[in-house]
């Protein structure tokens, strides 16, 4: 019987982590799409992005995420630690999502 109990959990926490796992997905094409506006927005207002500045820190809908401009391929100006987010800089956020000064996704 507490053999059955075990398999029971262990097969409920499987199919959970799968489903956060799709649901993490989605978030993050969500969170791709919140950037990449908020870059087409940054251009429509004037901004020169060319120096690769951060946009979102952290990203308002999820906190553990920022949105920063890079160039793809990267260029000495995207190490710069001034045109970097800082809440990812100093640990307080651990994913980031990066777009071009196109607003281009970078994968």
């Amino acid at each position: 019987m507490i053999i059955l109990l075990i398999f029971i959990l262990f097969i409920t926490g499987c199919g959970k982590a799968e489903y956060n796992t799709s649901s993490e997905v989605k978030n993050e094409n969500t969170l791709t799409d919140i950037c990449i506006q908020a870059c087409k927005d940054a251009l429509s207002q004037g901004k020169n992005l060319d120096n690769g500045p951060c946009l979102l820190n952290p990203i308002k809908d999820n906190p553990k995420w920022v949105c920063d401009i890079a160039h793809n391929p990267r260029t000495s100006i995207d190490n710069i630690q001034e045109n970097q987010c800082s809440s990812f800089r100093e640990g307080k956020v651990n994913r980031f999502i990066e777009v071009t000064p196109d607003c281009k996704s970078i994968i």
